[in-house]
Protein backbone atom coordinates (compact mmCIF):
# COMPACT_ATOMS: atom_id res chain seq x y z
CA UNK A 1 0.00 0.00 0.00
CA UNK A 2 1.42 3.34 -0.86
CA UNK A 3 1.56 5.91 2.18
CA UNK A 4 1.34 9.13 -0.06
CA UNK A 5 -1.80 11.43 -0.44
CA UNK A 6 -2.14 11.16 -4.10
CA UNK A 7 -3.44 14.56 -6.27
CA UNK A 8 -5.43 13.71 -9.50
CA UNK A 9 -4.10 16.72 -12.13
CA UNK A 10 -5.93 18.96 -12.55
CA UNK A 11 -8.31 18.40 -15.94
CA UNK A 12 -8.22 20.88 -18.93
CA UNK A 13 -10.98 20.40 -21.34
CA UNK A 14 -9.74 18.20 -24.38
CA UNK A 15 -9.04 20.54 -27.30
CA UNK A 16 -11.56 19.99 -30.34
CA UNK A 17 -9.56 19.28 -33.77
CA UNK A 18 -10.52 21.28 -36.71
CA UNK A 19 -10.54 18.74 -39.48
CA UNK A 20 -9.94 21.22 -41.55
CA UNK A 21 -8.83 20.75 -45.35
CA UNK A 22 -5.22 19.37 -45.33
CA UNK A 23 -5.44 18.31 -41.50
CA UNK A 24 -3.07 15.79 -40.52
CA UNK A 25 -6.57 14.65 -38.03
CA UNK A 26 -9.02 14.71 -41.63
CA UNK A 27 -6.42 12.55 -43.56
CA UNK A 28 -6.14 9.91 -40.04
CA UNK A 29 -9.86 9.79 -40.02
CA UNK A 30 -10.65 9.49 -43.71
CA UNK A 31 -8.42 6.85 -44.13
CA UNK A 32 -10.14 4.94 -40.54
CA UNK A 33 -13.35 4.97 -42.70
CA UNK A 34 -12.06 3.18 -45.53
CA UNK A 35 -10.84 0.40 -43.20
CA UNK A 36 -13.51 0.00 -41.06
CA UNK A 37 -15.80 -0.10 -44.21
CA UNK A 38 -13.76 -2.85 -45.31
CA UNK A 39 -14.70 -4.98 -42.72
CA UNK A 40 -17.62 -7.07 -42.13
CA UNK A 41 -17.15 -7.92 -38.03
CA UNK A 42 -18.86 -10.11 -35.41
CA UNK A 43 -19.61 -8.52 -32.19
CA UNK A 44 -20.08 -11.02 -29.26
CA UNK A 45 -21.19 -10.27 -25.75
CA UNK A 46 -18.25 -9.52 -22.99
CA UNK A 47 -18.14 -10.99 -19.97
CA UNK A 48 -15.75 -11.12 -17.44
CA UNK A 49 -13.49 -10.64 -20.44
CA UNK A 50 -14.24 -13.18 -22.55
CA UNK A 51 -15.68 -13.74 -25.87
CA UNK A 52 -20.12 -14.99 -25.73
CA UNK A 53 -21.75 -15.78 -28.75
CA UNK A 54 -25.28 -16.63 -28.49
CA UNK A 55 -26.38 -17.14 -32.17
CA UNK A 56 -29.16 -14.63 -31.52
CA UNK A 57 -27.98 -12.06 -33.71
CA UNK A 58 -29.02 -8.67 -35.39
CA UNK A 59 -27.08 -6.50 -38.47
CA UNK A 60 -25.42 -3.39 -37.84
CA UNK A 61 -26.31 -0.88 -41.18
CA UNK A 62 -25.12 2.28 -42.16
CA UNK A 63 -27.88 4.79 -41.42
CA UNK A 64 -26.78 7.11 -44.58
CA UNK A 65 -26.48 4.06 -46.80
CA UNK A 66 -28.67 1.48 -45.14
CA UNK A 67 -27.73 -1.50 -47.72
CA UNK A 68 -23.67 -1.35 -46.35
CA UNK A 69 -23.77 -4.05 -43.47
CA UNK A 70 -20.56 -3.00 -40.70
CA UNK A 71 -21.67 -6.54 -39.54
CA UNK A 72 -23.25 -8.48 -37.19
CA UNK A 73 -23.55 -8.88 -32.97
CA UNK A 74 -25.25 -11.35 -30.61
CA UNK A 75 -27.71 -10.46 -28.53
CA UNK A 76 -27.92 -11.43 -24.81
CA UNK A 77 -30.82 -13.84 -22.99
CA UNK A 78 -31.49 -14.61 -19.30
CA UNK A 79 -28.79 -16.84 -19.33
CA UNK A 80 -26.43 -14.28 -20.47
CA UNK A 81 -27.78 -11.96 -17.90
CA UNK A 82 -27.39 -13.91 -15.23
CA UNK A 83 -23.50 -15.00 -16.62
CA UNK A 84 -22.30 -11.69 -16.28
CA UNK A 85 -24.37 -10.78 -12.60
CA UNK A 86 -22.35 -13.47 -11.69
CA UNK A 87 -19.10 -12.16 -13.45
CA UNK A 88 -19.69 -9.03 -11.85
CA UNK A 89 -20.07 -9.57 -8.16
CA UNK A 90 -16.98 -12.15 -8.57
CA UNK A 91 -14.56 -9.55 -9.67
CA UNK A 92 -16.80 -6.48 -7.28
CA UNK A 93 -14.48 -7.34 -3.93
CA UNK A 94 -11.04 -7.33 -5.46
CA UNK A 95 -12.10 -4.30 -7.82
CA UNK A 96 -13.38 -2.51 -4.88
CA UNK A 97 -10.09 -3.39 -2.77
CA UNK A 98 -7.50 -1.73 -5.17
CA UNK A 99 -5.77 1.52 -3.79
CA UNK A 100 -7.97 4.64 -5.84
CA UNK A 101 -5.22 5.98 -7.26
CA UNK A 102 -4.44 2.84 -9.18
CA UNK A 103 -8.31 2.80 -10.46
CA UNK A 104 -7.99 6.27 -11.80
CA UNK A 105 -4.73 5.43 -13.19
CA UNK A 106 -6.72 3.38 -15.21
CA UNK A 107 -9.34 5.73 -16.16
CA UNK A 108 -6.85 8.33 -16.95
CA UNK A 109 -5.06 6.48 -19.40
CA UNK A 110 -8.55 5.45 -21.21
CA UNK A 111 -8.45 9.23 -21.72
CA UNK A 112 -4.65 9.15 -23.09
CA UNK A 113 -4.95 6.35 -25.36
CA UNK A 114 -8.74 7.99 -26.77
CA UNK A 115 -6.91 11.86 -27.01
CA UNK A 116 -3.89 9.44 -28.81
CA UNK A 117 -3.85 6.30 -31.04
CA UNK A 118 -7.92 5.51 -30.31
CA UNK A 119 -9.25 8.97 -31.57
CA UNK A 120 -9.87 8.36 -35.21
CA UNK A 121 -11.14 4.66 -34.33
CA UNK A 122 -14.19 5.69 -32.00
CA UNK A 123 -14.45 8.63 -34.37
CA UNK A 124 -14.76 6.83 -37.63
CA UNK A 125 -16.84 4.51 -35.74
CA UNK A 126 -19.43 7.19 -34.77
CA UNK A 127 -19.60 8.42 -38.08
CA UNK A 128 -20.62 5.09 -39.35
CA UNK A 129 -22.45 3.61 -37.15
CA UNK A 130 -24.77 6.79 -35.96
CA UNK A 131 -24.40 8.86 -39.07
CA UNK A 132 -22.24 11.60 -37.41
CA UNK A 133 -20.64 14.63 -38.97
CA UNK A 134 -17.23 14.20 -38.19
CA UNK A 135 -17.56 17.74 -36.06
CA UNK A 136 -20.67 15.69 -33.89
CA UNK A 137 -18.42 12.72 -33.57
CA UNK A 138 -14.81 14.59 -32.39
CA UNK A 139 -16.97 16.58 -30.20
CA UNK A 140 -18.52 13.50 -28.59
CA UNK A 141 -16.63 10.19 -29.22
CA UNK A 142 -13.37 11.97 -28.56
CA UNK A 143 -13.26 15.30 -26.61
CA UNK A 144 -16.56 14.85 -24.25
CA UNK A 145 -15.97 11.70 -23.22
CA UNK A 146 -11.49 12.32 -22.13
CA UNK A 147 -13.57 15.05 -20.47
CA UNK A 148 -15.50 12.37 -18.62
CA UNK A 149 -12.75 10.09 -17.76
CA UNK A 150 -10.28 13.30 -16.60
CA UNK A 151 -12.96 15.24 -15.06
CA UNK A 152 -14.16 12.63 -12.85
CA UNK A 153 -11.19 11.14 -11.37
CA UNK A 154 -10.42 14.74 -10.79
CA UNK A 155 -14.04 14.99 -8.77
CA UNK A 156 -13.51 11.83 -6.92
CA UNK A 157 -10.25 12.61 -5.07
CA UNK A 158 -12.20 16.05 -4.51
CA UNK A 159 -15.00 14.61 -2.29
CA UNK A 160 -12.80 11.66 -0.98
CA UNK A 161 -10.94 14.87 0.79
CA UNK A 162 -14.42 16.14 2.49
CA UNK A 163 -13.77 15.00 5.67
CA UNK A 164 -15.66 16.19 9.20
CA UNK A 165 -14.46 17.75 12.03
CA UNK A 166 -13.10 15.90 14.54
CA UNK A 167 -13.80 17.72 18.76
CA UNK A 168 -10.51 16.97 21.14
CA UNK A 169 -9.55 13.64 21.84
CA UNK A 170 -11.50 12.27 18.81
CA UNK A 171 -10.86 11.69 15.33
CA UNK A 172 -14.01 11.62 13.08
CA UNK A 173 -13.20 10.72 9.46
CA UNK A 174 -15.50 9.35 6.41
CA UNK A 175 -14.84 6.92 4.07
CA UNK A 176 -16.40 6.48 0.15
CA UNK A 177 -17.18 2.81 -0.51
CA UNK A 178 -18.69 1.70 -3.56
CA UNK A 179 -21.93 0.22 -3.61
CA UNK A 180 -22.83 -3.29 -2.69
CA UNK A 181 -23.86 -5.18 -5.70
CA UNK A 182 -23.86 -4.51 -9.53
CA UNK A 183 -25.08 -1.10 -11.44
CA UNK A 184 -26.99 -1.59 -14.33
CA UNK A 185 -25.79 0.74 -17.24
CA UNK A 186 -28.46 1.46 -19.81
CA UNK A 187 -27.06 3.67 -22.77
CA UNK A 188 -28.33 5.46 -25.74
CA UNK A 189 -26.96 5.74 -29.30
CA UNK A 190 -26.86 9.19 -29.72
CA UNK A 191 -23.60 9.79 -27.95
CA UNK A 192 -20.37 7.60 -27.34
CA UNK A 193 -19.35 9.67 -25.24
CA UNK A 194 -22.61 9.07 -22.85
CA UNK A 195 -22.66 5.38 -23.56
CA UNK A 196 -18.69 5.29 -22.43
CA UNK A 197 -19.92 7.82 -19.28
CA UNK A 198 -22.69 5.62 -18.09
CA UNK A 199 -20.70 2.29 -17.02
CA UNK A 200 -17.37 3.71 -15.88
CA UNK A 201 -18.80 6.88 -13.66
CA UNK A 202 -19.49 3.48 -11.06
CA UNK A 203 -16.13 1.60 -12.17
CA UNK A 204 -13.91 4.28 -11.22
CA UNK A 205 -15.20 4.70 -7.69
CA UNK A 206 -14.95 1.39 -7.16
CA UNK A 207 -18.59 -0.73 -8.44
CA UNK A 208 -18.76 -3.34 -10.73
CA UNK A 209 -21.28 -2.84 -14.14
CA UNK A 210 -23.30 -4.44 -16.37
CA UNK A 211 -23.71 -2.69 -19.67
CA UNK A 212 -26.22 -2.48 -22.31
CA UNK A 213 -25.70 0.02 -24.95
CA UNK A 214 -28.42 0.69 -27.32
CA UNK A 215 -29.00 -1.59 -30.28
CA UNK A 216 -28.10 0.89 -32.79
CA UNK A 217 -25.04 2.24 -31.01
CA UNK A 218 -23.91 -1.76 -30.89
CA UNK A 219 -20.84 -1.42 -33.30
CA UNK A 220 -19.24 2.11 -31.32
CA UNK A 221 -19.70 0.49 -28.12
CA UNK A 222 -17.50 -2.67 -28.97
CA UNK A 223 -14.81 -0.52 -29.75
CA UNK A 224 -14.86 0.74 -26.24
CA UNK A 225 -15.15 -2.26 -24.71
CA UNK A 226 -11.27 -3.01 -26.51
CA UNK A 227 -10.42 0.03 -25.50
CA UNK A 228 -11.18 -0.44 -21.67
CA UNK A 229 -9.68 -3.63 -22.42
CA UNK A 230 -6.37 -2.01 -23.35
CA UNK A 231 -6.15 0.88 -20.47
CA UNK A 232 -6.12 -2.34 -18.23
CA UNK A 233 -9.49 -2.55 -16.64
CA UNK A 234 -10.04 -6.33 -15.04
CA UNK A 235 -12.22 -8.27 -16.59
CA UNK A 236 -15.74 -8.61 -15.48
CA UNK A 237 -15.50 -4.93 -13.60
CA UNK A 238 -17.74 -3.83 -17.15
CA UNK A 239 -19.92 -6.48 -18.83
CA UNK A 240 -21.41 -5.68 -22.40
CA UNK A 241 -24.56 -7.19 -22.83
CA UNK A 242 -26.44 -6.26 -25.66
CA UNK A 243 -30.11 -7.33 -26.55
CA UNK A 244 -33.47 -6.31 -26.28
CA UNK A 245 -34.87 -4.23 -23.68
CA UNK A 246 -36.64 -7.18 -22.42
CA UNK A 247 -34.33 -9.93 -22.55
CA UNK A 248 -31.85 -8.09 -20.95
CA UNK A 249 -33.53 -5.86 -18.78
CA UNK A 250 -35.98 -8.05 -17.36
CA UNK A 251 -33.45 -10.44 -15.46
CA UNK A 252 -31.16 -7.33 -14.25
CA UNK A 253 -34.21 -6.04 -12.65
CA UNK A 254 -34.87 -9.40 -10.85
CA UNK A 255 -31.90 -9.96 -9.40
CA UNK A 256 -31.37 -9.06 -5.45
CA UNK A 257 -28.14 -7.98 -6.18
CA UNK A 258 -29.15 -4.41 -8.40
CA UNK A 259 -27.38 -1.69 -6.51
CA UNK A 260 -28.09 0.87 -9.07
CA UNK A 261 -29.57 2.23 -12.51
CA UNK A 262 -27.45 4.77 -14.19
CA UNK A 263 -29.93 5.14 -17.38
CA UNK A 264 -30.27 7.57 -20.28
CA UNK A 265 -33.05 6.91 -22.56
CA UNK A 266 -36.68 7.14 -22.98
CA UNK A 267 -38.73 8.68 -20.45
CA UNK A 268 -41.70 5.78 -20.90
CA UNK A 269 -38.76 3.01 -20.56
CA UNK A 270 -37.26 4.95 -17.38
CA UNK A 271 -40.54 5.18 -15.65
CA UNK A 272 -40.99 1.14 -16.26
CA UNK A 273 -37.73 0.74 -14.66
CA UNK A 274 -38.40 2.61 -11.68
CA UNK A 275 -41.82 1.18 -10.65
CA UNK A 276 -40.27 -2.28 -11.69
CA UNK A 277 -37.90 -1.69 -8.96
CA UNK A 278 -40.88 -0.19 -6.32
CA UNK A 279 -42.67 -3.59 -7.27
CA UNK A 280 -39.44 -6.03 -6.39
CA UNK A 281 -38.01 -3.80 -3.45
CA UNK A 282 -39.02 -6.28 -1.08
CA UNK A 283 -37.23 -9.17 -2.55
CA UNK A 284 -33.76 -6.98 -2.80
CA UNK A 285 -30.75 -6.29 -0.84
CA UNK A 286 -30.45 -2.85 -1.26
CA UNK A 287 -32.38 0.22 -2.62
CA UNK A 288 -31.06 1.11 -5.53
CA UNK A 289 -29.55 3.92 -6.80
CA UNK A 290 -31.47 5.31 -9.66
CA UNK A 291 -29.88 7.90 -12.11
CA UNK A 292 -31.83 8.73 -15.17
CA UNK A 293 -31.84 11.10 -17.88
CA UNK A 294 -34.84 10.84 -20.01
CA UNK A 295 -36.43 12.97 -22.68
CA UNK A 296 -36.39 16.83 -23.70
CA UNK A 297 -38.86 19.22 -25.54
CA UNK A 298 -36.03 21.84 -25.50
CA UNK A 299 -37.26 25.40 -25.82
CA UNK A 300 -35.79 28.59 -27.34
CA UNK A 301 -37.62 31.90 -26.34
CA UNK A 302 -37.03 34.98 -27.99
CA UNK A 303 -38.12 38.87 -26.94
CA UNK A 304 -38.13 41.76 -29.51
CA UNK A 305 -34.82 42.84 -28.29
CA UNK A 306 -32.85 39.42 -29.47
CA UNK A 307 -30.22 39.97 -32.03
CA UNK A 308 -31.79 38.09 -34.81
CA UNK A 309 -28.58 36.86 -36.69
CA UNK A 310 -27.57 35.28 -33.88
CA UNK A 311 -30.45 33.61 -33.25
CA UNK A 312 -31.28 32.39 -36.59
CA UNK A 313 -27.81 30.34 -35.99
CA UNK A 314 -28.65 29.47 -32.57
CA UNK A 315 -32.27 28.15 -34.35
CA UNK A 316 -30.98 26.07 -36.96
CA UNK A 317 -27.60 24.69 -34.61
CA UNK A 318 -29.83 23.69 -31.61
CA UNK A 319 -32.60 22.15 -33.83
CA UNK A 320 -30.68 20.54 -36.50
CA UNK A 321 -27.11 19.39 -35.66
CA UNK A 322 -26.93 15.68 -35.39
CA UNK A 323 -30.53 15.62 -37.07
CA UNK A 324 -32.50 17.18 -33.90
CA UNK A 325 -31.37 13.56 -32.46
CA UNK A 326 -29.60 15.30 -29.30
CA UNK A 327 -31.92 15.26 -25.76
CA UNK A 328 -30.77 18.86 -25.99
CA UNK A 329 -31.86 19.83 -29.53
CA UNK A 330 -34.13 22.74 -29.42
CA UNK A 331 -37.75 21.44 -30.61
CA UNK A 332 -39.99 24.09 -30.20
CA UNK A 333 -40.00 28.10 -30.57
CA UNK A 334 -41.36 31.45 -29.27
CA UNK A 335 -40.48 33.73 -31.39
CA UNK A 336 -42.53 37.80 -31.14
CA UNK A 337 -44.69 39.52 -34.07
CA UNK A 338 -42.48 42.63 -34.44
CA UNK A 339 -38.98 40.80 -35.38
CA UNK A 340 -40.40 37.61 -37.57
CA UNK A 341 -40.73 38.66 -40.43
CA UNK A 342 -36.93 39.88 -40.46
CA UNK A 343 -36.32 36.66 -38.65
CA UNK A 344 -38.35 34.24 -41.15
CA UNK A 345 -36.88 35.83 -44.45
CA UNK A 346 -33.03 35.07 -43.30
CA UNK A 347 -33.86 31.94 -41.49
CA UNK A 348 -35.47 29.99 -44.46
CA UNK A 349 -32.85 31.27 -46.76
CA UNK A 350 -29.85 30.06 -44.14
CA UNK A 351 -31.38 26.41 -44.50
CA UNK A 352 -31.83 26.31 -47.55
CA UNK A 353 -28.02 26.53 -47.57
CA UNK A 354 -27.83 23.13 -45.36
CA UNK A 355 -26.45 20.25 -47.38
CA UNK A 356 -27.31 16.65 -46.15
CA UNK A 357 -25.83 13.13 -47.25
CA UNK A 358 -23.24 11.17 -46.30
CA UNK A 359 -21.07 11.77 -43.43
CA UNK A 360 -17.60 10.98 -45.74
CA UNK A 361 -18.35 14.25 -47.60
CA UNK A 362 -17.35 16.91 -45.23
CA UNK A 363 -18.83 19.75 -46.65
CA UNK A 364 -22.61 17.77 -45.77
CA UNK A 365 -23.90 19.40 -42.03
CA UNK A 366 -26.34 16.86 -41.37
CA UNK A 367 -26.76 13.02 -41.97
CA UNK A 368 -29.75 10.36 -41.63
CA UNK A 369 -31.61 9.26 -38.91
CA UNK A 370 -30.39 6.59 -37.05
CA UNK A 371 -32.84 4.04 -38.56
CA UNK A 372 -35.61 2.99 -39.83
CA UNK A 373 -38.30 2.99 -36.74
CA UNK A 374 -36.72 6.84 -35.84
CA UNK A 375 -37.47 7.54 -39.33
CA UNK A 376 -40.96 6.12 -39.44
CA UNK A 377 -41.86 8.21 -36.28
CA UNK A 378 -40.39 11.54 -36.97
CA UNK A 379 -42.13 11.61 -40.88
CA UNK A 380 -45.38 10.76 -38.78
CA UNK A 381 -45.35 13.76 -37.19
CA UNK A 382 -44.02 16.06 -40.40
CA UNK A 383 -47.52 14.49 -42.44
CA UNK A 384 -49.76 15.40 -39.70
CA UNK A 385 -48.39 19.00 -39.98
CA UNK A 386 -48.80 18.95 -43.57
CA UNK A 387 -52.71 18.29 -43.11
CA UNK A 388 -53.38 20.74 -40.08
CA UNK A 389 -55.48 23.66 -40.38
CA UNK A 390 -53.22 25.88 -37.77
CA UNK A 391 -49.50 24.69 -39.02
CA UNK A 392 -47.44 25.68 -41.77
CA UNK A 393 -44.31 24.49 -42.82
CA UNK A 394 -41.69 26.99 -44.16
CA UNK A 395 -38.47 24.70 -44.42
CA UNK A 396 -37.99 20.94 -45.28
CA UNK A 397 -41.13 18.74 -45.01
CA UNK A 398 -39.29 16.07 -47.64
CA UNK A 399 -38.01 12.78 -46.33
CA UNK A 400 -36.21 9.83 -48.59
CA UNK A 401 -35.19 6.53 -46.64
CA UNK A 402 -34.39 4.90 -50.34
CA UNK A 403 -30.50 5.47 -49.44
CA UNK A 404 -30.18 6.04 -45.73
CA UNK A 405 -32.88 7.65 -43.41
CA UNK A 406 -32.65 10.99 -44.60
CA UNK A 407 -35.41 13.70 -43.20
CA UNK A 408 -35.03 17.51 -44.44
CA UNK A 409 -34.80 20.13 -41.66
CA UNK A 410 -38.21 20.92 -41.07
CA UNK A 411 -39.76 23.72 -39.63
CA UNK A 412 -43.72 24.31 -38.55
CA UNK A 413 -44.62 27.55 -37.72
CA UNK A 414 -48.09 26.95 -36.20
CA UNK A 415 -51.14 29.39 -34.49
CA UNK A 416 -51.76 26.63 -31.64
CA UNK A 417 -49.35 26.90 -28.83
CA UNK A 418 -50.43 23.73 -27.88
CA UNK A 419 -50.12 22.10 -31.40
CA UNK A 420 -48.42 18.66 -31.06
CA UNK A 421 -45.14 18.77 -32.52
CA UNK A 422 -44.83 21.61 -29.70
CA UNK A 423 -45.93 19.26 -26.68
CA UNK A 424 -44.41 16.16 -27.96
CA UNK A 425 -41.03 15.34 -28.25
CA UNK A 426 -39.92 13.81 -31.70
CA UNK A 427 -36.42 13.65 -31.53
CA UNK A 428 -34.91 14.10 -35.24
CA UNK A 429 -35.03 17.23 -37.38
CA UNK A 430 -38.29 19.35 -36.59
CA UNK A 431 -38.65 22.51 -34.84
CA UNK A 432 -41.81 24.10 -34.12
CA UNK A 433 -42.43 27.87 -34.00
CA UNK A 434 -45.30 29.69 -32.42
CA UNK A 435 -45.33 33.04 -32.95
CA UNK A 436 -46.63 35.83 -30.29
CA UNK A 437 -48.16 38.84 -30.28
CA UNK A 438 -45.45 41.08 -28.44
CA UNK A 439 -48.22 42.84 -25.60
CA UNK A 440 -48.64 39.02 -24.82
CA UNK A 441 -45.01 38.45 -23.34
CA UNK A 442 -45.58 37.76 -19.75
CA UNK A 443 -48.90 35.20 -20.80
CA UNK A 444 -46.10 33.52 -23.45
CA UNK A 445 -43.77 32.80 -20.63
CA UNK A 446 -46.56 30.98 -18.84
CA UNK A 447 -46.90 28.75 -21.84
CA UNK A 448 -43.48 28.22 -22.18
CA UNK A 449 -42.80 27.28 -18.83
CA UNK A 450 -46.43 24.91 -18.71
CA UNK A 451 -46.70 23.10 -22.28
CA UNK A 452 -44.25 20.34 -21.93
CA UNK A 453 -43.66 17.66 -19.15
CA UNK A 454 -39.80 17.88 -20.17
CA UNK A 455 -37.41 20.61 -17.99
CA UNK A 456 -34.22 19.82 -19.95
CA UNK A 457 -32.74 22.58 -21.75
CA UNK A 458 -33.67 25.38 -22.73
CA UNK A 459 -32.38 29.25 -24.22
CA UNK A 460 -33.98 32.83 -24.01
CA UNK A 461 -32.68 35.22 -26.04
CA UNK A 462 -33.00 39.42 -25.45
CA UNK A 463 -30.35 42.23 -25.45
CA UNK A 464 -32.18 43.64 -22.43
CA UNK A 465 -30.66 42.78 -19.32
CA UNK A 466 -33.70 43.12 -17.18
CA UNK A 467 -35.50 40.95 -19.41
CA UNK A 468 -33.18 38.15 -19.01
CA UNK A 469 -33.46 38.06 -15.42
CA UNK A 470 -37.50 37.97 -15.70
CA UNK A 471 -37.35 35.05 -18.27
CA UNK A 472 -34.64 33.54 -16.63
CA UNK A 473 -36.67 33.92 -13.18
CA UNK A 474 -40.06 32.89 -14.64
CA UNK A 475 -37.99 29.69 -16.46
CA UNK A 476 -36.63 28.32 -13.06
CA UNK A 477 -38.10 25.25 -13.33
CA UNK A 478 -38.61 25.02 -17.14
CA UNK A 479 -34.45 23.72 -17.41
CA UNK A 480 -32.00 22.05 -15.86
CA UNK A 481 -29.50 23.53 -18.43
CA UNK A 482 -30.61 26.87 -19.23
CA UNK A 483 -28.86 29.20 -21.76
CA UNK A 484 -28.52 32.62 -22.16
CA UNK A 485 -28.29 34.02 -26.06
CA UNK A 486 -27.05 30.65 -27.18
CA UNK A 487 -28.29 27.74 -28.33
CA UNK A 488 -29.80 24.88 -25.91
CA UNK A 489 -27.33 22.31 -26.58
CA UNK A 490 -23.64 21.77 -26.16
CA UNK A 491 -23.08 21.14 -22.71
CA UNK A 492 -19.46 21.09 -21.82
CA UNK A 493 -17.55 18.69 -19.28
CA UNK A 494 -16.66 20.94 -16.60
CA UNK A 495 -18.49 23.79 -17.61
CA UNK A 496 -22.25 22.89 -17.63
CA UNK A 497 -22.78 19.85 -15.73
CA UNK A 498 -25.86 18.34 -17.55
CA UNK A 499 -29.34 16.93 -16.51
CA UNK A 500 -32.82 18.07 -16.02
CA UNK A 501 -35.64 17.35 -13.82
CA UNK A 502 -39.68 17.08 -13.97
CA UNK A 503 -40.21 13.96 -16.52
CA UNK A 504 -36.57 14.58 -18.08
CA UNK A 505 -35.23 12.62 -15.18
CA UNK A 506 -33.63 12.99 -11.56
CA UNK A 507 -31.04 15.92 -12.71
CA UNK A 508 -27.96 14.24 -11.40
CA UNK A 509 -25.56 16.32 -13.65
CA UNK A 510 -23.37 13.95 -15.43
CA UNK A 511 -19.96 14.70 -15.48
CA UNK A 512 -19.94 16.32 -11.99
CA UNK A 513 -19.05 15.52 -8.50
CA UNK A 514 -23.07 15.63 -7.89
CA UNK A 515 -23.02 12.44 -10.32
CA UNK A 516 -20.02 10.23 -8.49
CA UNK A 517 -21.73 10.78 -5.23
CA UNK A 518 -24.52 8.83 -6.36
CA UNK A 519 -22.63 5.95 -6.71
CA UNK A 520 -20.61 6.12 -3.39
CA UNK A 521 -21.99 4.89 0.18
CA UNK A 522 -20.47 6.58 3.01
CA UNK A 523 -18.78 5.46 5.85
CA UNK A 524 -18.45 7.46 9.18
CA UNK A 525 -16.02 6.14 11.92
CA UNK A 526 -15.48 8.04 14.86
CA UNK A 527 -12.27 7.31 17.04
CA UNK A 528 -11.66 8.05 20.30
CA UNK A 529 -8.61 8.15 21.90
CA UNK A 530 -8.36 7.43 25.47
CA UNK A 531 -12.43 6.37 26.27
CA UNK A 532 -13.78 7.06 29.49
CA UNK A 533 -13.46 4.52 32.39
CA UNK A 534 -16.59 5.90 34.49
CA UNK A 535 -20.18 5.27 33.16
CA UNK A 536 -21.37 8.08 35.88
CA UNK A 537 -21.80 11.95 34.62
CA UNK A 538 -21.15 14.56 36.46
CA UNK A 539 -24.91 16.15 36.37
CA UNK A 540 -25.19 12.96 38.72
CA UNK A 541 -23.18 13.87 41.83
CA UNK A 542 -25.91 16.19 43.30
CA UNK A 543 -29.62 15.12 43.93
Amino acid sequence: MSNAFFKVPIPVNEPIKSYAPGSPEKSELKSKIVELKSKHIEIPLIISGKEVKTGKTEQMVIPHDKNHVLGIYHKAGKEEVEMAIEAALAAREEWAAMPWEHRVAIFLKMAELLAGPWRSTLNAATMLGQSKTSFQAEIDSACELIDFWRFNSYYMAQLMADQPLSSPGVWNRVEYRPLEGFVFAVTPFNFTSIAGNLPTAPAMVGNVSLWKPASSSVYSGYFLMKLFEEAGLPKGVINYVPGSGGQVGNPVMASQHLAGIHFTGSTAVFQNMWKTVGDNISKMKYYPRIVGETGGKDFIFAHNTADIDALIVGALRGAFEYQGQKCSAASRMYIPKSIWAEFKTKYVAEIGKIKMGDVEDFTNFMGAVIDDGAFKTITEYIDYAKEAKDAEIITGGNYDDTKGFFIEPTTIVTTNPKFKTMEEEIFGPVLTIYVYEDDKFDETLDLCDTTSQYALTGAVWAKDRAILVKMADKLKNAAGNFYFNDKPTGAVVGQQPFGGGRASGTNDKAGSAMNLLRWMSVRTMKETFVPPTDWRYPFMDEK
